[in-house]
């Protein structure tokens, strides 16, 4: 967590709740807040023993949930990825036990379902849950439980999670799907429980938005050039149309016939928009369309920068993980 000073208490209290009679450690790996979250989940250690504030001194995800392994893991048997700004369920840990034991899975991964307060975080959350603003991706909205080859990381065997060496802590973005795929690389499992749902909050600005699909696209050059074989077809797409779109415009003067090919992607996204205002009753779908726009050409701007700028070798499997 970082800065999550509105939503912490009750993350954790709800967590609690679910754990009472359970062999549970609770472990708030903090990255440096600085709006007095910490100080609450001192109060919240206080009250429970179980409670445990770590601070993360890389600030990235992925480091943060190794080191609380490394200190807190001991003899445990499955680590439960928690991210402070999502809403969980009633039975959230017991249910993600017991899919992970019927299952025989080395990990579950749960759908995310978009929600928004705001008019832009609304038409953020109504389109990321459509193809066109997730490409299908099973965990955005997916309706359809069954083994996947990633998605959001919920439950999973701690034996799996050291036997792959945890989440590689270079990556600030797409950690988790880099770890899926040396997850699979070595046989594990990996099954997406459709009835255990969380409650995401997208962000809340252009900008916000924009920084946060250039970081994922930025992500996702290093994850698929790591592992070639995770390249899908949705992910080839959309840096293959910005490209195209951008040539289409600078050699629109000769062409201008050229310019259909934008024409025709910005009528498919205002159709989209438009169905989405009218199934949600609400203009804000409107803003799908610039949502989509943004979305689409961020994640291709920090896929193709990630290629120019980052050094990325190809993972091999080693000795002691095959």
């Amino acid at each position: 967590m970082l800065n999550e000073a509105f939503h912490v208490a009750a993350v954790v209290r709800s967590l609690v709740r679910d754990c009472l009679h359970e062999d549970v450690t609770i472990v708030v790996a903090d990255g440096g807040s600085t709006d007095g979250t910490p100080d609450i989940v001192r109060t919240l250690a206080a009250e429970f023993d179980c409670v445990h504030l770590m601070h993360n001194p890389r600030r990235v995800q992925g480091a943060g949930i190794n080191l609380a392994v490394q200190l807190y893991g001991g003899d445990a048997e499955v680590l439960v990825r928690c991210d402070a700004h999502c809403g969980y369920p009633e039975h959230y840990v017991s249910s993600l036990m017991k899919t992970l034991n019927d299952c025989k899975a080395d990990s579950v991964v749960v759908p995310m379902d978009s929600a928004g307060d705001g008019c832009l975080q609304k038409a953020v959350a109504w389109i990321s849950d459509t193809k066109v603003g997730s490409g299908g991706s099973a965990h955005r909205g997916g309706k359809q439980s069954g083994f996947v080859d990633h998605g959001h990381h919920a439950a999973m065997s701690l034996d799996a999670f050291r036997k792959v060496g945890g989440y590689d802590e270079t990556f600030t973005h797409n950690e988790d799907a880099e770890f899926d795929c040396r997850l699979r690389a070595v046989g594990g499992r990996i099954f997406l429980d459709s009835g255990i749902r969380l409650a995401y909050r997208p962000r809340s600005t252009f900008l916000s938005l924009a920084r946060q699909y250039f970081n994922y696209g930025r992500g996702r050059s290093r994850t698929v050039r790591r592992h070639p074989g995770s390249l899908r077809l949705r992910q080839f797409l959309v840096p293959a149309h910005v490209a195209l779109t951008l040539l289409v415009i600078l050699l629109s003067p000769i062409a201008p016939l050229l310019l259909a090919w934008p024409a025709i992607y910005l009528a498919i996204l205002a159709m989209v928009a438009v169905m989405l205002s009218a199934k949600h009753r609400s203009f804000c779908g409107l803003l799908a369309l610039p949502a989509a726009v943004v979305m689409h050409f961020a994640w291709a701007l920090g896929f193709f920068w990630g290629v120019l700028s980052i050094r990325q070798a190809t993972w091999q499997t080693s000795p002691s993980v095959s």
